[in-house]
């Protein structure tokens, strides 16, 4: 796979360009340059929608050791990547004969300033409309962007009708509190957990009123002492009306990414969602479409249930991305019921390497759109505008 990429190089020219990629925080051994070579091309012509630009565009501190038996790659990601490093090595390890392996250093940064104590990146889900699967897409999410190496948080702000607890298995559990200030958040897999559910009978918060709805999210969200996470997920309740509009201001939201069917009314309402948060300036990473085929289970045919295309058509014409397509799958529906999740119970499942793979689409477009230390955000640059003959006075 690899081999096509490799340029025909003196071995002076290679040494340069190792010494240009790896900068001056890297370590290499002085032999086996030849391997370090097709490492160092491999990462820099390596492309995909996590890296439109290659690895080393946006990674560092690369460390590349070379053992008798095995190849360690070093690396400084500014998004989780786990999963797609993992495949990149198999390739690497049919290309050398060597097992070729990555350890990975994730260094996530806070793109919007706010006040939510150890939360770096604050990410809304969204949909214009109920039913399209937001909240079973929200926790998978959040499972997926786990199993990529990141620390992750959900926050259930459906106040109305709180389903984060059923799907995560913990839905008679209530939160304690150490200091009496400060709730705990309750753990499902490594997932922090927050919701209304938690604290009332579901058929109590269903009769509230917006302002009291919006209060009282608004406490589950200062008054949670989140550990420290480099995403907090929102699952924001559906509809695009006075309380999403609410709760999108009153939140430090980073971005936002919107779910939709393929069936014309739930892409007309996903228009909503995306106008909703373009009012409020919270940038869309994207489009997840949910339920987008369905998959027989006897000879594999894809039937498009609610249309074809739909998810595509409204990310090019907003200028947005498809970060994914997931199937209408029954095990997704009743791994929610039960509290469980495919990406938890198999993460080399289809299904779960489709969530992952959607996962570091949702990391890396939050990246490459709004870290400042993205290559594709311009620099401020001062230019001194006096004239080259000017004088010293």
């Amino acid at each position: 796979m690899f081999k096509k990429l490799f340029s025909r190089k003196t071995q002076t020219a290679k040494n340069e360009e190792l010494k240009t990629a790896l900068g001056p925080n890297s370590q290499l051994s002085s032999d086996d340059n030849e391997q370090e070579s097709i490492i160092v091309e491999a990462l820099k012509n390596y492309q995909s929608t996590s890296f439109p630009q290659g690895i080393l565009s946006c990674c560092t501190d690369l460390k590349i050791k070379i053992a008798k038996d095995e190849i360690i790659i070093g690396l400084t990601t500014p998004f989780p990547c786990k999963g797609e490093l993992s495949i990149l090595a198999q390739s690497l390890t049919k290309v050398l004969t060597t097992d070729v392996s990555f350890n990975l250093h994730l260094a996530i940064v806070q793109v919007r300033d706010h006040q939510i104590n150890n939360v770096k990146n604050i990410i809304a889900i969204a949909s214009g409309k109920g039913g399209v699967g937001k909240s079973t897409t929200a926790v998978n999410l959040a499972y997926a962007l786990i199993e990529e190496g990141a620390k992750v948080g959900i926050l259930d702000a459906d106040i109305y009708g709180p389903s984060i607890p059923t799907m995560l298995g913990i839905k008679n559990q209530k939160p304690s509190s150490i200091d009496g200030k400060f709730m705990t958040p309750l753990i499902a897999h490594n997932l922090y957990a927050m919701s209304i559910g938690f604290l009332v009978a579901e058929e109590d918060a269903t009769v509230w009123r917006g302002p009291m709805a919006s209060s009282a999210f608004s406490q589950l969200l200062n008054e949670t002492a989140w550990p420290d996470l480099d995403y907090l997920l929102i699952d924001m309740p559906p509809g695009t009306g006075d309380i999403q509009l609410t709760l999108a201001q009153k939140v430090p939201v980073a971005a936002a990414v919107v779910i939709t069917t393929p069936q014309d009314i739930a892409l007309a309402d996903a228009v909503k969602g995306i106008a909703m948060f373009e009012k409020v300036q919270v940038p869309v990473l994207g489009i997840i479409e949910n339920m987008s085929y369905h998959q027989c289970e006897n000879c594999g045919h894809l039937s498009h249930l609610f249309g074809e295309g739909g998810g595509a058509d409204i990310a090019a014409q907003y200028q947005t991305q498809l970060l994914g397509q997931l199937p209408l799958a029954m095990n997704i529906r009743q791994d929610a019921d039960f509290g469980k999740s495919s990406v938890i119970e198999n993460s080399t499942s289809e299904i779960a390497l489709l969530y992952r793979s959607i996962a570091r689409n949702v990391a890396a477009q939050l990246f490459w759109q709004l870290d400042n230390r993205s290559p594709q955000n311009a620099e401020v640059c001062f230019i001194d505008k006096k004239p080259n003959n000017s004088s010293e006075q």
